[in-house]
């Protein structure tokens, strides 16, 4: 009787076998769902608390909630700190718009053209109001042409301005202003310079025209061919002052074309070695055709070029030479002064990228102009009347 109620095991042996629920535990995958649950991987293998209070921006909330309550709305620095970006760019946008629109047009390059256009005003007799509305008019259709190209080009070469780290900065690069907006801003532009050319004296405007011509043609590939793509911005000074000549019925001096085409090739030229000095060839495909050697004695030669064209244009071409030849050729020395300055710049002190930049916050190069502009008043103020 002891032994028998003591001996519980062979109870227990047969009732295991017919548990149904065992069985379907072991079949069904269902039940090893839970375990593959993130939330208990997770708890098992990464502790909570821990990566929580690894946040620097938890642990200033914890230790010092009143000493810096705005350490809770910085970004910690393992998340993305973009996250705001999406609502403060439009904001930006909005606001900066008619901005970025002004900068993209370039008013700062403007001054190329009240530089170069009134040149053809030192070939002709003496200023009247209808010679100086004719020159104005001149400057207002070229400074619509090249906003026009500036916007194009712009718009052409968003993805290698990216490259840049200057240009990267513009409206188009920088995304502040949208492609659309830009091309609505060329349209507007294209039908302000065809009311120009309307209403304009006839077929005086091909100059204006074959400029945009050459320069979307620029825009669209030939930048990318070395020394057409300088050869052609040279050009567009050359048309310049072409247009101001047809404008006011002066004749255009062979070598004043000449002085300006070579200054101006020079300056192109300068920009590109500038180019390759600060940001390499990646950007402008052109500059593959280019090297720092090639471009120094370029620039160097079309220099001379520049100095000889604008001394034989004083002795034997302008027309203040007759009344004023001593004055006006004292200027000699300052165009060779100023073109040696940037030089300097240019392969001393690698700069001159921007020459407007250089004519207007150096130094040197304004206390030269100065100079310059008063030696060619005096000229014309003793140029005879007749």
């Amino acid at each position: 009787m002891d032994i028998t109620r003591s001996s519980p095991a062979p109870l227990r042996v047969v009732a295991v076998p017919p548990e149904p629920v065992d069985l379907t535990a072991l079949t069904e995958p269902a039940d090893l769902t839970p375990l593959s649950q993130p939330a208990d991987l997770t708890a098992l293998t990464e502790p909570v608390d821990l990566t929580a209070l690894s946040q620097p921006a938890d642990l200033t909330a914890l230790t010092e909630p009143a000493a810096d309550p705005t350490a809770l709305s910085q970004p910690a620095p393992d998340r993305p700190s973009t996250a705001a970006a999406p609502t403060a760019v439009p904001e930006e946008r909005r606001r900066s718009r008619p901005r970025d629109l002004l900068a993209l047009v370039r008013p700062g390059q403007w001054v190329k053209n009240l530089a170069v256009v009134p040149l053809a005003l030192l070939d002709t007799h003496p200023w009247g109001a209808a010679d100086l509305l004719r020159t104005g008019w001149a400057i207002l259709g070229f400074t619509l042409a090249s906003a026009v190209v500036y916007v194009v080009n712009d718009l052409a070469d968003r993805e290698r301005d990216r490259l840049h780290p200057v240009k990267r900065h513009r409206p188009i690069a920088s995304g502040r202003v949208s492609p659309a907006a830009a091309t609505v801003l060329t349209g507007l532009l294209a039908l302000s310079l065809t009311g120009w050319a309307v209403a304009g004296p006839a077929w005086q405007w091909w100059p204006t025209a074959l400029y945009l011509a050459l320069s979307l043609a620029y825009s669209q590939g030939l930048k990318h061919v070395p020394l057409v793509d300088a050869f052609i911005v040279a050009t567009g000074f050359v048309l310049r002052l072409l247009q101001g000549a047809l404008l006011i019925g002066g004749r255009l001096s062979e070598w004043l074309a000449l002085c300006v085409f070579s200054l101006c090739l020079m300056l192109s030229l300068g920009k590109r070695r500038h180019e390759m000095t600060a940001a390499g060839r990646a950007h402008r495909p052109a500059l593959r055709g280019y090297t720092l050697a090639f471009l120094d004695h370029l620039v160097v030669l079309v220099a001379v070029l520049t100095a000889v064209s604008y001394v034989l244009y004083l002795r034997d071409d302008a027309a203040l030479a007759a009344g004023a030849s001593f004055v006006i050729l004292l200027s000699a020395p300052c165009a060779v002064f100023g073109l040696a300055r940037y030089l300097q710049l240019l392969l001393v002190e690698e700069g001159g990228g921007n020459p407007v930049h250089v004519l207007f916050r150096d130094r040197a190069t304004l206390v030269n102009v100065g100079l310059w502009a008063v030696l060619v008043a005096l000229a014309l103020l003793t140029h005879p009347s007749g």
